[in-house]
């Protein structure tokens, strides 16, 4: 990885130990690195779900890795560079923060790198991020004079001897740090009284404060997110890393202290809140996979009962029953097999076949974490391996990923015979395919990205169409007559036959194959070959023969039929429209708003939220490539946005005039 290299995540699973002695009943031992944020879907919305008070904030790497020691990478630990300070990056990083309303510490790394001032960056973090915060440590020495930490609540100094700092020795104050502690103390407390009002009460009236007092006070400023402990140390030896690990179980929220909710499927999707007990009914939320030695194993976090090995499950999602066969609490990458787990740990399962964000219950409640609606990708890839010998590995990374992640969709083109995958957006896709070539060896041709178009009619139009063919022996023979007419807008589905045939006209048994003709020929529209949608078609009339007349006579009268008709319907082309949010230093609002005007977008609001402008825009996907580039060199590297489906909507009469000499070109060579 990386950050290994770095010297930004610790090296080794030792500290996996250190933590053992503690009490692990509330979960707070399972801490586990999450997707890429930037993931912009399914991947990291079940991350930060599972995660609570531990949401998981990596920037570089993409993938998970359970781990214990590799702690300085939680969404609620930031970590600032000694020497670099408070970068674009990390602006961007307590923006996202701030929005998912994640209590934090902070952590000043690489204190051993010459120029390392963890000091300014405290500074720095106060005026740039407007931290509420003071240092929970003192280092003792700098750069490459640096050998361990003093404790400012329990008032101890901290060395990490042996080649990976595992060894931690505790020691009392050296006498020439007396007065820097007593000074950084000071500042602690009178940082947290001015937002704890029972610290504050002991402050102002010169009463003693113990290290249980503080701690105490800390924690409840911590979850309060009125407050910021700021940790240190130097990830690349891994001094500072216990401390820090300890300061999570003290001062970040027990799992089972923040409120869940699930949703009924019974109800319509009402939520429901779960209280975290382990008494109520099971339900865990499986948010992550990976091909282990012994099969897939599953990550479960459980937010409601207990699950026990041997116990009967059922996964809401597919309706299976599955047992459990082995449960582990994973400890780095070493496996402990537990008999149960209570609601507010993380656990694994093995030999359960599932999808990524399947819901598991004891079957005694329909309830799942993650809505059971998914929707439709808006853009695809042509991908294939570039050597035929790597096909295997080739197609077992699609079905991993697409078990994964449900927006992750893997298609046959029936013209060219390319593997086409489709997901929600052109990073979304890359990520996948980066990991293709990284995780399974496989490199990977890939074609031009193609936007999802859909194609629709705007009036309605009569067919009528005999299909009658006579080639010796026994001929075809089907007559089809009826209209198709745009479905109302905002209408759930998107394609609907109705037979309104009085009589036997046609047999009732050939119905059903016009029906699927009808289908097939909405699959491919005239203008752009996308698939047709909101559109319904009525069949009023047809004739037969007695014995030319067969299921694929009337198959092909319907296709045949659809296609007369489909110009007189007036077609128009639909593009998805993406629903993007910016958040830019108001200082670049202008820039971005009209660049956003030149993509063709219509910006629909705009707050502000400090020294940030909340942009929010309508934009056609297709004008959306490479924007977050752009976005990075206007800003400076400190804007950034969120992009989701909104809607397919009509194109201009110029763009489709334009994507249909396109398409007609494509299909002439």
């Amino acid at each position: 990885m990386v950050e290994r290299v770095h010297g930004t995540t610790p090296k080794h699973r030792n500290f996996c130990a250190h933590r053992l002695g503690q009490d692990h009943s509330n979960g707070a031992d399972s801490l586990l690195y999450r997707p890429d944020s930037r993931d912009p879907r399914g991947s990291w919305q079940r991350w930060r779900r599972s995660k609570d008070g531990f949401h998981g904030f990596r920037e570089r790497e993409r993938d998970y890795y359970p781990i214990c020691c590799h702690v300085l990478h939680l969404e609620g630990l930031p970590v600032l560079c000694s020497v670099g300070g408070v970068q674009s990056q990390s602006i961007t990083v307590d923006r996202q923060m701030r929005r998912y309303e994640v209590p934090r510490l902070a952590f000043i790394n690489k204190l051993d790198r010459m120029g390392a001032d963890p000091w300014k960056v405290l500074n720095q973090a106060r005026s740039k991020l407007r931290h509420h915060s003071a240092a929970v440590q003192v280092p003792i020495g700098l750069e490459e004079n640096f050998q361990g930490l003093i404790d400012l609540v329990q008032l101890k100094a901290y060395y990490f001897h042996g080649s990976s700092g595992e060894k931690v020795v505790a020691e009392e104050i050296p006498a020439d740090m007396d007065v820097i502690v007593a000074e950084k103390r000071r500042e602690l407390i009178e940082m947290v009284s001015e937002v704890d009002d029972k610290l504050a009460e002991a402050f102002l009236n010169d009463d003693p404060i113990s290290s249980v007092d503080l701690e105490e006070a800390v924690c409840r400023a911590t979850i309060a997110r009125k407050f910021v402990p700021v940790f240190m140390g130097s990830a690349f030896k891994n001094k500072g890393v216990q401390p820090l690990l300890d300061g999570v179980l003290s001062y970040l929220p027990c799992p089972i202290e923040v409120s869940n909710y699930a949703l009924d499927q019974t109800k319509n999707e009402e939520k429901v809140m779960l209280p975290g007990t382990p008494d109520g009914s099971l339900v865990a939320l499986a948010f992550k996979l990976e091909e282990g030695r012994f099969g897939q194993l599953t990550y479960l976090r459980v937010y409601e009962g207990v699950i026990r090995k041997g116990d009967f499950i059922v996964n809401i999602n597919t309706g299976k029953k599955i047992k459990v066969p082995r449960l582990v609490r994973m400890h780095s990458d070493e496996m402990e097999d537990i008999q149960e787990a209570h609601a507010g740990q993380i656990v694994a399962v093995f030999g359960v076949d599932c999808a990524s964000g399947d819901t598991f219950t004891n079957g005694s409640v329909k309830y799942t974490m993650t809505s059971m609606s998914v929707p439709e990708p808006v853009m695809s890839l042509a991908v294939q391996p570039v050597s035929k010998d790597s096909g295997g590995q080739f197609s077992k990374a699609l079905n991993r990923f697409q078990r994964e992640d449900p927006t992750f969709r893997v298609g046959l083109d029936a013209e060219s015979g390319q593997t086409i995958i489709s997901g929600m957006g052109e990073l979304h896709l890359d990520i996948y395919v980066e990991r293709i070539r990284r995780e399974y060896k496989v490199d990977a041709i890939v074609g031009k990205p193609r936007v999802n178009f859909r194609e629709t009619i705007t009036q309605h139009a009569e067919f009528d169409y005999l299909h009658k063919k006579q080639s010796g022996g026994q001929g075809q023979y089907g007559r089809v007559c009826g209209y198709v007419e745009p479905l109302p807008p905002g209408s759930p589905i998107k394609f609907e036959f109705e037979n309104m045939i009085v009589g036997q006209a046609v047999p009732s048994n050939f119905i059903p194959a016009i029906e699927k003709g009808f289908k097939e020929a909405a699959n491919s529209g005239s203008l752009i070959g996308h698939p047709v949608e909101n559109i319904r078609i009525v069949l009023t009339d047809g004739a037969s023969h007695a014995v030319d007349s067969s299921e694929l006579a009337f198959k092909l009268a319907a296709i045949y039929a659809f296609r007369q008709c489909y110009s007189a319907a007036r077609p128009v082309i639909l593009e998805p429209i993406m629903l993007v949010e910016l958040k830019v230093p108001t200082e670049f609002q202008g820039t971005v708003a009209g660049d956003i005007n030149k993509r063709k977008g219509v910006i629909v609001g705009n707050d502000q939220d400090g020294d940030d402008s909340i942009i929010t825009a309508n934009v056609p996907l297709n004008n959306m490539f490479g924007y977050s580039t752009m976005l990075r060199s206007m800003t400076q590297g400190k804007g950034e946005f969120t992009m989701e489906y909104k809607e397919h909507s009509p194109v201009s009469q110029d763009v489709q005039m334009q994507l249909v000499s396109t398409h007609k070109a494509d299909k002439a060579e």
